[in-house]
């Protein structure tokens, strides 16, 4: 998961907003790598983002990694312990917490936080809204934070919109979490799972179409024509 990240030496938020001396006369002064740091800059007009673009508006703690090519949008916040790899896009107003980790290729869309002992693998996809949690019974009024409980996402997993996902579980690879799903126990590769709480109702392909196996022990998704084989109650690609 680890990328060839940037990483990021001082905030990089929205600066003070001074009142001008209308008797002073102002002077433009030239962005420089030193007043404009790299990870800072937008492309030009028409340019591919091959760069890191982080919005004027968002803030990123001195101390967090972030990967070539990444995008951050407006009112994030990324603290110091994260880890973003490449090529990702960080939608707006997300929380990216501490020791949180966030695999290359990764979309994360609006209004997701994602806290202290969550892992999302390559190619994650979480939906607006979606809510991670790190602790089973907390209290505002004890402390908890030795508890926390891990949760993974691995490897092309997508999380709907709104969905809930109930810490220390497993999300295994290429699954599916529905809309408005709240998770609270292991979900199996390309397992679809719908329902409060969180039930299989199928399988998915690794493009995310549903699998039918009628009677065989073999099904073909329907966009990439590839073969999974259902054994053990387990999907495996041919």
């Amino acid at each position: 998961m680890a990328a060839a990240a940037i990483t990021v030496l001082r905030d990089c938020g929205p600066q003070p907003i001074t009142s001008p001396n209308p008797q002073q006369k102002q002077q433009k002064q030239p962005v420089t790598q030193k007043t404009k740091p790299y990870f800072c800059r937008k492309p030009a007009r028409g340019q591919l983002m091959q760069e890191t673009f982080i919005h004027h508006t968002a803030v990123i703690d001195a101390g967090a990694t972030i990967g070539q090519g990444t995008r951050i949008w407006h009112f994030c916040h990324i603290m110091p312990g994260a880890v973003i790899g490449q090529d990702c896009n960080i939608g707006q107003n997300v929380f990216i917490d501490n020791n949180a980790q966030v695999g290359n290729g990764v979309k994360i869309q609006n209004n997701v936080s994602v806290y202290n002992g969550v892992v999302l693998e390559d190619g994650v996809f979480v939906g607006p809204s979606a809510v991670f949690t790190n602790v089973v019974n907390p209290r505002s009024f004890i402390e908890r934070k030795n508890e926390f409980k891990p949760t993974l996402v691995q490897k092309g997993a997508s999380i709907g919109a709104n969905a809930t996902i109930v810490c220390g579980v497993t999300i295994g690879q290429y699954a599916l979490v529905g809309a408005g799903a709240v998770v609270t126990k292991n979900v199996a590769a390309h397992a679809l799972v719908t329902g409060n709480p969180a039930r299989q109702t199928g399988w998915v392909s690794q493009a995310g179409h549903k699998l039918d196996f009628g009677t065989s022990d073999k099904a073909t998704c329907p966009e990439t024509n590839q073969q999974y084989i259902l054994q053990q109650n387990q999907v495996t690609l041919l």
